[in-house]
Formats: C-alpha cells, structure tokens, sequence
C-alpha cells in the first residue's frame, strides 16, 4: 500500500484540478471582422478578458472572422459550452441572434448593437458624447478651420461618432468645416490613407477616423502628412506618435470585465440593454499630448466632461 500511497495522491490532485478548472467561469470571444492586432475594438475587449482571466480567474477562447462566417464561428463557441458567448459589432448582430433562437439557454453579450432577444445582454456606448470631447479639441485648435471626420461603414454607431464630433468642433468654433468620408470599410487601411490626403489637400489640420483597421491608415497618412488626428476605442498614441493627440476611449474592456465579474460572483445576466456614456466609464478620452490647452480650453473641456 506505501508504494501506491504517492499515485493515490497525485489522481487526488489531478481530480482537484480538473474540478476547479470546470468551475472556472468561462467565455468565448467572437472579434470583428479585422481581428485582433487591430489597435481598437477587438484588442480592447481582448484586453478586457485577459485582466479578467488574470484577476478573476475566468477562462475564455476566441475567433477572428476574417471570412465573415460569423454564425460558424460563433457555434464552434457555442459547442464549447462556455458560460457566454460575446459578439462584437453591428456585423455580429444577425448571427447572434440566429444562435440565441437555437440556444435559448446559452446567455449571449452584444456590443455595439441591441437585441431583443430574452438570452442577449446588449451593451451599448453613448459614442456621441466621447466624441463631442474630440470636437472640441478640434474646433478649439484648428488653425485651417477645416478638420475631417473618417468613418468606416455608415451605420448607426459609427454615425453617433460623426454627430459627436461635428457637434463639438461647431460649439467650439462655429466657422469651422468638418468634412466627413466614409469608406464603408473597416478593414483597408490603404482607404483610410487616401481619405486622409483628400482631407488634407482641402485644407484639414486635425481629423477623426472612426474605422477600425481603415483609421490606422489614416492615423499614419496623418503622420506622414504633418497634421493632427485622434485616436478611438483604445489609446492609438503609439500608432502615430507625431500625429495622435488625444484618443476617444470606448470602454469595451472595462465592459467585458464588468460582465465577467458578474458572473463571477454567481450573478446571471438579464438580457436588458444597457448603454454606458461618460458617467458610467463607459467613454472617456485618453491623455492629451503633442499639444497645449490654454486655461481656457481645459476649462471649457472639463466642464464638458462633467
């Protein structure tokens, strides 16, 4: 019986592992369509897990759609049997919903777009606000009177970034222009680098690409171009280092943490639709630099803030 005592032992811990790994809360990630590495939306709620993983103990896996096969994808999640499954962007709306009718008991997350679906949480930002901030920096520093806003495809949430913004640069300054392209793509960065020369060659100074990978082009377009532009969803400072100047932050790593953290402490998610703005960390803007506010413009800016 000696002999076999440390075998015993070890099918005990084994067991043990196995048990606490069931119990972990789990999730699986569907990201846009551009992927991860896109300095953005998926990276961020990318980032959002890992702290999760790493400060709750959750797991989770992931898949990139780069052919666009959202509903395949989503099911080699569903058949993982996580705890939910998180879809990101307007895009993933009509898959998500297909899945949730097939699995009614499998709790869904939506960012970015609203489902009336009873098993689909809906999580929604008030883009509008964080990127009014955005225009009154623009407006308030343009030395041209003309800066560009850059969307990817025309669709609801991108549009909340445009009104945002041209609202803000027409507060800050009424004589302003605000151009604005779209290049109903998220994923051609080489598009987001001829807009921005468009823009330049019409006389823009600071511009705003709301576009996923496209917006890098032309945050580095903007670099090589010796003007300003701001970054969105996530701190896009180390894009363009001579460019960027501030970035609207879109929150979707404190979000997913948030829902992690729920079900973590044995709370269920409800299928409401929740929208998070400047008050609820949900946008914000990421530290200014390259250029200097006067007293003036921090205060207008921070009386926007609150």
């Amino acid at each position: 019986m000696l002999c076999l005592t440390p075998f015993l032992l070890i099918g005990c811990a084994q067991q043990a592992e196995t048990s606490q790994a069931e119990d972990r809360i789990s999730a699986g990630l569907l990201v846009t369509e551009s992927g991860l590495g896109d300095d953005s939306f998926s990276d961020s709620a990318f980032q959002g897990l890992e702290l999760a993983r790493d400060e709750l103990g959750i797991t989770f896996d992931y898949r990139e759609p780069f052919d666009k096969n959202y509903d395949k994808q989503l099911k080699e999640l569903v058949k993982q049997d996580h705890d939910v499954i998180i879809g990101l962007g307007y895009n993933a709306l009509p898959s998500v919903e297909r899945l949730a009718s097939e699995y009614p008991n499998q709790p869904f997350v939506l960012i970015d777009a609203v489902s009336e679906k009873e098993n689909v949480t809906s999580i929604t930002f008030k883009e509008d606000e964080g990127s009014y901030l955005i225009g009154l920096i623009a407006g308030m520093k343009t030395t041209s009177q003309t800066v560009g806003f850059i969307g990817g495809e025309q669709i609801p949430v991108v549009e909340r970034f445009e009104e945002g913004f041209t609202r803000g640069v027409k507060e800050a300054n009424p004589e302003a222009e605000v151009l604005v392209s779209y290049a109903n793509t998220f994923d051609d960065d080489k598009k987001g680098e001829q807009l921005t020369k468009d823009m330049v060659e019409q006389g823009a100074d600071y511009i705003f690409p709301a576009a996923g990978f496209t917006g890098i082009g032309a945050l580095k377009e903007a670099q090589k171009q010796d003007i300003f532009a701001f970054g969105v969803d996530s701190d896009q400072f180390f894009v363009a280092e001579e460019a960027v100047v501030t970035s609207m932050l879109k929150n979707v790593n404190v979000a997913l943490y948030d829902v992690m953290e729920q079900l973590a402490n044995g709370e269920s998610l409800d299928g409401t639709h929740k929208t998070l703005g400047i008050e609820e960390n949900g946008v914000g803007l990421a530290p200014i630099r390259l250029i200097n506010l006067t007293s003036e413009e921090e205060q207008n800016l921070n009386e926007a803030r609150n």
